[in-house]
């Protein structure tokens, strides 16, 4: 599924998407990013900011501009610890004095299997762990976030990283980076888990979403079916590296350039981080097994 053409939102403006919410989109463009982080305010007069996003001036300055009279801060909310979404909510909370809302930390949440391959010395190929982020007060699955003239439901969704929550507000969900339109989700063993994503995905499947709003990329108006979408695009993912594995015992790299063979080849390091992901949840699926230590290198074979 590719990104929709038309969405190309003003830079550091903040957009009216439905009465009490708003989008400003950070200067951060990249392949990993699309046109930027989404940060979201929340309410009419004490707002909320949810994923104030990266290290940048001028989105602070957009942030704090965007504020109309008799409007103030009152919760700074990060959805996860990627250095897209966290790294301003230190400054911005000084700035406005709102405490900064999270799961966790970067590592808070992260599953046994990945504590043991970080314990191993697996590391990177993610967009980039916000290790200095340490949340004001942290919140818990089913906790209610209320605000002056909203609320949030906190719904903990590891997969994308292992502190990522999504937001429900009413019958919308603010997703962040777990489900969007423009692109599937990066899972990047050990900082994601695959097995914790797609149950994550069956989690929000459960419920009559009216409409997503995901950390980059536009709104998504049929969640139901973005959802299936996603489910059953990681599903043939799988499909397919079992595939490649019957064929020969292989590597995580070697899957990745049979499997992804649209994908430009500056991106193949991320996919080939996702094909490491698939290729744990096969193991503990007991589909598939490792030949050597896992890692980066591990080929791996058919059970």
């Amino acid at each position: 599924m590719l990104p929709p053409d038309d969405f190309d939102p003003p830079i550091g403006t903040a957009e009216m998407l439905e009465p009490g919410l708003r989008r400003i989109v950070a200067p951060n463009p990249s392949p990993m990013t699309y046109r930027g982080t989404n940060t979201y305010l929340l309410g009419h007069t004490a707002l909320a900011v949810v994923d104030p996003g990266p290290a940048s001036d001028a989105h602070l300055s957009a942030i704090l501009s965007a504020l109309a009279p008799g409007q103030s801060v009152s919760h700074i909310i990060v959805t996860h610890a990627h250095l897209d979404h966290s790294p301003l909510a230190g400054r911005l909370s000084e700035e406005t004095g709102a405490p900064v809302l999270a799961f966790g930390t970067a590592t808070d949440g992260r599953s046994t299997v990945m504590q043991n391959l970080a314990k191993a010395g697996l590391a990177g190929g993610g967009e980039g762990i916000d290790h200095a982020f340490v949340p004001d007060i942290r919140v818990a699955d089913g906790d209610m976030i209320p605000g002056a003239d909203w609320q949030l439901e906190v719904m903990h969704t590891p997969g994308h990283l292992g502190n990522h929550i999504c937001l429900g507000f009413g019958d919308a969900c603010l997703t962040a980076d777990h489900v969007m339109g423009w692109a599937s989700s990066l899972v990047s063993p050990p900082d994601g888990d695959l097995t914790d994503f797609m149950a994550s995905c069956d989690r929000l499947a459960t419920r009559d979403w009216r409409v997503f709003y995901p950390g980059h990329g536009a709104p998504i108006r049929d969640p139901a079916a973005r959802l299936s979408w996603l489910i059953t695009h990681r599903r043939a993912r799988e499909a397919a590296i079992l595939s490649a594995l019957i064929a020969a015992p292989a590597t995580a790299a070697q899957i990745a350039e049979t499997v992804y063979t649209d994908t430009p080849a500056p991106l193949l390091p991320a996919a080939t981080r996702n094909v490491l992901a698939h290729l744990i949840d096969l193991m503990g699926k007991s589909k598939i097994t490792a030949l050597d230590p896992l890692g980066p290198e591990t080929r791996f074979a058919t059970a």
